[in-house]
């Protein structure tokens, strides 16, 4: 649904984006995190077709930006972080102003009318003058007015940023909405929660993409495969049978603890628990170690800045 060969954006002699190339599938939902000024927001401004591509070229939903921009905006919906309103009228006449704007016929407008005030939980202020709304209720409102026309695609530029929880949960609810429908989603979010609960896959971008994978990979990439055994005595001794299986790449113990590399945890955990046993250790429990998403995160970021 969107392709990019060696995507790059100068301003000057300020390169924001460096030689982007990724892929990403119909009905993905891909997350870009990134420290402020990484290039997140300039290159969804530049796959929507709001500003123009140095080098490099970029396809959304089959047609090729810079110069098939009409159809590709078509196809698309964008959430900006700061959206600008009609603030003097109303809620539904926000809506109903841009769903003529895109050509919507009256009968399908009051049926995607309703249905956005409905999903998003602004039935109560459909007659509110916009201005009158706390900026939760705006960012709704905004998500309404991005999805109007249905797009393929989505671009969403942090929109969860500053809401209260009860505002961010109905907003990641929508998203995982569209997410059950199929629809290819961009999300750019410093919230990194939201990234690992909503995101088939990340790339960290600082300029250029420093990596890209799921948030399972992510995390696994920062302490590898390893797994945690608990066990019911010292395990001093424990930890020489272990390090003895083929497949084991590292051992490290502590008083009744043993975290073990493994190369291939799923396959190698049954193995590695009946050694154990037949060794004669007591085995309280066996669970994978992982990073936290954060953690992956910044290790991946500040080996960039290094």
């Amino acid at each position: 649904m969107i392709e990019t060969k060696d995507l790059t954006r100068r301003f000057e002699a300020f390169t924001a984006v460096d030689h982007v190339t990724l892929s990403v599938a119909a009905g993905e939902v891909f997350g870009f995190l990134g420290p402020n000024g990484a290039g997140k927001t300039t290159t969804v401004r530049m796959l929507a077709a709001l500003i123009g591509i140095t080098e490099g070229e970029a396809h959304v939903a089959g047609f090729r930006v810079g110069e098939q921009d009409k159809e590709v905006r078509r196809r698309i919906g964008i959430l900006t972080e700061s959206p600008g309103l009609y603030d003097r009228i109303s809620v539904e006449a926000n809506l109903r102003f841009f769903a003529r704007m895109h050509s919507i016929d009256r009968t399908e407008e009051d049926r995607r009318v309703d249905k956005y005030l409905s999903l998003l939980m602004l039935q109560e202020k459909r007659r509110a003058p916009a201005a009158t709304l706390s900026k939760g209720m705006k960012q709704k409102l905004a998500l309404a007015r991005a999805m109007l026309h249905e797009p393929q695609v989505l671009f969403l530029d942090e929109p969860t940023s500053g809401l209260d929880p009860e505002a961010a949960r109905v907003v990641r609810e929508f998203i995982a909405e569209l997410r059950a429908e199929g629809r290819t989603i961009i999300l750019c979010t410093h919230n990194l929660f939201e990234a690992d609960l909503l995101c088939d896959r990340i790339g960290v971008i600082k300029q250029s993409l420093l990596k890209v994978d799921t948030p399972a990979g992510l995390r696994a990439s920062l302490y590898g495969q390893k797994v945690e055994v608990r066990l019911a005595e010292d395990g001093a001794e424990m930890a020489a049978v272990v390090g003895r299986l083929p497949f084991v790449t590292g051992v490290e113990q502590e008083p009744g603890k043993l975290t073990v590399e493994l190369r291939d945890p799923d396959g190698n955990n049954p193995v590695l628990v009946r050694a154990l046993v037949e060794a004669g250790a007591l085995v309280r429990y066996v669970r994978p170690v992982e990073a936290s998403l954060e953690e992956a995160y910044l290790a991946l970021v500040a080996e960039a800045g290094r």
